[in-house]
């Protein structure tokens, strides 16, 4: 595609979106069913790592035709929240329920050891939550679950034993998107495969994303004769690190970001505002982790400028096989009675496995980082916290911190039963209220209290469906609270308003009030302003806090120090015990014989 093409794409999509201004266009949905047999289908969409606007109908100039055709008969959110950060977002999506109460209160990779095994840190489900794809097998839906799954591989957390008829998961945080075999950084000890509960053969070489949905398509044309409504969880490696993708997709922005990430910054903002998605000229932070572009040498302004061609290469080739499922569902005469949900798990990431020593000495036996080789095999690929800033405009921070560039993410809903036509959704909407949405569409009960006989978390998310039938305007009370926390990264909700705190080095540790819808790139502070307010968020976040089992963080907690700590002890102490042990008895053995030796 050359860029003119891509520009008239992009000018094509905005053009019709901003028509939309925001209401409804058409009444594009599906009629609401009146039995069992007219349940629709539900696709859940998973990206990794996407930034806010880094889809093509939420301001960006990525190419995303197939998700933009979704937003065009759709709603959607310019307000959502997940976590920042991959296990708690999923554990909270698959249950409706907060991540501590769930036991992923932070992932594996990054939690304190001090608070390892604690009841919200367990980093896995824990056994007291039901997730929405064992209440729907219950009720007579196919199940399928299809990429990462990343919320724990003891035998009772595997999709198997969670509600999945068929699944094909990659059980950890990520994995290399050519090689099967081959982890992106010491984390775990192999990549963990698992196929309907075992651990699955796999193919050496494949691309990720073309692998998972070709899978889904194989499963839905195994059952294709079923008369049961299907539900299918497809969470994609697109765009976790390692930033990789096939070389006609990368060629595809050559030269599009020669001009750097603030310029981008500044486009995307403009682009989503004409979208309805934030308030025109919002103002925006200049994050303390962005370099300055004319700062950098011409041959470091290439660099920079492919790698962030990688990533845009990646986000299309997913849309690409996205498509590909778009395209079965509509041949064999389903697409029209599917719902589609698709969201990113958090903000895009910053961080560079590179400039961590431990990651430095690992990556450098494995992988390059030449420029020809940026997202080819055997390539390593990152964009950085400058281009993460980018990705995430308007807003402020990405990944990891509780800044909306870290949790508000794209959200896209399409063909629920009564949905109004094109709609932009600028309510406060969060990741929780996922699970009772897709209950509600499939006229499904919540568990309650009890789940087969065992008490169980109740769901504290919110259906949607109310809000996207347009029978109800907001989908949370506006005197409602919603709290949040991961590793010392805290918010709450309520209303417009939003008090966060973010730790070093991002932030500052301190509290601060915002009112997120007026200003989502968090540049007023308005504590001062709006004294009783920001007490009365400061009570909620510790009503919050103790309710559901937050702990304080250990003094000098910083996230990478902690990935290198938790490598070590989870990697590589388990695997030298016992040479250890050997080493150790040996020369305890030859010590003893040389004391024998003297004493005769």
């Amino acid at each position: 595609m050359s860029r003119t093409g891509m520009r008239q794409r992009l000018q094509t999509a905005t053009a019709l979106l901003a028509l939309c201004g925001g209401v409804a266009c058409a009444a594009t949905g599906p009629a609401t069913p009146t039995g069992a047999k007219l349940r629709p289908n539900i696709v859940v969409l998973v990206a990794d790592d996407w930034g806010f606007s880094d889809v093509g109908s939420f301001g960006s100039e990525i190419a995303t035709p197939h998700l933009d055709a979704l937003a065009q008969r759709g709603t959607r959110f310019a307000n959502f929240h997940a976590a920042a950060e991959c296990s708690p977002t999923r554990a909270m999506l698959m249950t409706g329920v907060d991540s501590h109460r769930t036991g992923v209160g932070a992932m594996r990779e990054s939690v304190p050891r001090e608070h390892y095994g604690r009841p919200g840190y367990l980093t896995v489900l824990n056994q007291n939550v039901v997730t929405v794809s064992s209440l729907l097998q219950d009720s007579g839906y196919r199940t399928y679950a299809v990429g990462k799954w990343h919320v724990g591989k003891e035998p009772y957390n595997l999709p198997n034993r969670r509600g999945f008829d068929r699944s094909l998961v990659q059980g950890d945080s990520g994995s290399d998107n050519w090689e099967t075999d081959k982890r992106y950084m010491a984390l775990t000890d192999k990549v963990y495969w698992f196929e309907d509960g075992r651990e699955a053969a796999m193919p050496k070489d494949y691309y990720s994303s073309e692998f998972y949905v070709s899978k889904a398509i194989d499963y839905l044309r195994q059952d294709a004769k079923s008369d049961k409504p299907f539900y299918t969880y497809l969470a994609f490696q697109a765009n976790h690190i390692p930033v990789q993708a096939p070389r006609e997709f990368i060629d595809h922005y050559r030269g599009v970001y020669k001009d750097g990430w603030t310029a981008l910054r500044a486009a995307r903002r403009d682009r989503a505002a004409a979208l309805g998605l934030v308030p025109k000229d919002v103002p925006m932070v200049e994050m303390n982790t962005t370099t300055h572009w004319d700062a950098l040498t011409p041959e470091q302004k290439l660099y920079e400028a492919r790698r962030m061609e990688v990533y845009a290469g990646m986000a299309e080739a997913m849309d690409y096989h996205v498509g590909r499922l778009i395209a079965y569902l509509k041949e064999s005469g389903q697409y029209d009675n599917t719902v589609f949900v698709f969201l990113s798990d958090n903000g895009a990431e910053a961080s560079d496995p590179w400039a961590i020593p431990s990651g430095w000495l690992w990556l450098s036996t494995e992988y390059s980082r030449d420029i020809d080789m940026l997202g080819a095999k055997g390539g390593y690929d990152t964009i950085g916290p400058s281009w993460a800033s980018a990705a995430a405009a308007p807003l402020a921070t990405y990944k990891f911190y509780s800044g909306e560039g870290g949790v508000r993410t794209p959200l896209i809903i399409a063909g629920a039963p009564g949905q109004r036509g094109a709609s932009v959704a600028p309510q406060f909407a969060h990741v929780k209220d996922i699970a009772p949405t897709l209950l509600d569409i499939a006229q499904v009960p919540q568990p309650g209290a009890a789940y087969r006989g065992q008490a169980v978390e109740p769901m504290t998310g919110r259906s949607l469906l109310p809000m996207l039938q347009g029978v109800a305007q907001d989908v949370h009370p506006a005197d409602e609270s919603v709290g949040y926390e991961l590793s010392g990264n805290m918010a709450v909700y309520r209303g417009n308003l939003k008090l966060v705190k973010n730790m070093l080095p991002v932030g500052d540790g301190q509290w601060h009030l915002y009112d997120i819808v007026k200003d989502p790139g968090e540049t007023q502070d308005l504590q001062q302003q709006r004294a009783a307010d920001f007490a009365r968020l400061r009570a909620d976040y510790e009503r919050y806090a103790a309710d559901n089992g937050v702990l304080p963080m250990p003094e000098g907690y910083e996230p990478r120090h902690q990935v290198m700590i938790n490598s070590l002890f989870n990697v590589y102490l388990p695997r030298l015990w016992l040479p250890g042990v050997a080493l150790i008895a040996a020369l305890g053995a030859l010590l003893w014989r040389r004391v024998r030796r003297r004493s005769k």
